[in-house]
């Protein structure tokens, strides 16, 4: 008899075989606490070391805003137009710092957890998911500072902030799926942990962090200032000046905005879902 007949003969079935998807999503789905959990631990882990300990997930958006602050808005002067710059540009860093990590964070995830996939049988999208989800209890937890910042810089408190919570939800969701889509291609290719922050931080320019898009796609090419505004990271921070910033007027959003976000939403989060899950079997081999 050969190998597949005995096999099926006796009810084997091969290790690690990839399982339908909508068997796969089950199974995440059960481990979802896992996910949490170690995420939960990953986060306290990660500043055990460190004397201010958690205080550095609010030092190090606000530190980099500082930076940017006397980079661009003093030295270059690319708060010329832009009123209230200060919560601009901190609400520019705090929530593109979102999607920076869990990208970074989800192309070394893989590869840096070899040793607990090779030991245990699980999902192996719990591993881009809750480095998702470390990036997300990162900005939660600095989410306070930043309407702190934003309230102390003369924004008035207003119901346009509950839309905080469905722009968070939509760009997690958005993370989640780069993140297993760079966790497929950083397995691969290992190299691309080290070209990935120089990919970012183009995409970050491009952002409107610290700089207004709008007074560049004014003069620009149509189909380029297409592509601008229609750049994920850029909607995302949009979107979150215009609930937290009452200087920000709907007016300055694309039209169709929250179209377009549930859209990319949508096709990055099921797309990188589905892209990680086809190479389910090759994580760990070799």
């Amino acid at each position: 008899m050969s190998p597949g007949d005995l096999a099926a003969k006796y009810g084997l079935a091969v290790s690690g075989k990839r399982p339908s998807l909508g068997e796969y999503t089950r199974r995440l789905w059960s481990r979802r606490h896992f996910i949490v959990a170690f995420a939960t631990a990953r986060l306290t882990a990660t500043y055990t070391a460190a004397r201010l300990g958690q205080i550095w997930q609010v030092m190090t958006p606000l530190l980099n805003a500082a930076v940017y602050y006397l980079i661009f808005g003093l030295l270059l002067g690319t708060s010329r137009g832009i009123p209230n710059f200060i919560a601009y540009l901190c609400t520019g860093v705090f929530v593109f710092q979102f999607t920076q990590s869990a990208v970074l964070s989800g192309t070394r995830s893989i590869a840096d957890n070899l040793g607990l996939i090779r030991a245990l049988h699980f999902p192996r999208a719990c591993l881009p998911i809750a480095f998702t989800v470390i990036q997300l209890q990162e900005l939660l937890f600095s989410m306070g500072v930043l309407g702190v910042i934003i309230l102390a810089s003369g924004e008035p408190l207003t119901l346009r902030w509950l839309l905080v919570l469905p722009i968070l939800f939509l760009q997690s969701v958005f993370n989640a799926g780069l993140a297993m889509f760079m966790a497929r291609i950083g397995a691969k290719t290992t190299d691309m942990a080290q070209l990935m922050p120089f990919i970012i931080r183009t995409w970050m320019y491009t952002s409107g962090v610290f700089w207004s898009v709008s007074t560049f796609t004014h003069k620009a090419p149509h189909w380029v200032a297409v592509i601008l505004d229609n750049n994920p990271a850029l909607i995302f921070n949009d979107l979150m000046r215009y609930a937290l910033m009452d200087s920000v007027s709907s007016s300055s959003l694309p039209h169709h905005v929250w179209i377009i976000t549930l859209a990319w939403a949508a096709v990055v989060g099921l797309g990188g879902y589905m892209f990680f899950w086809k190479a389910e079997e090759e994580y760990g081999r070799g």
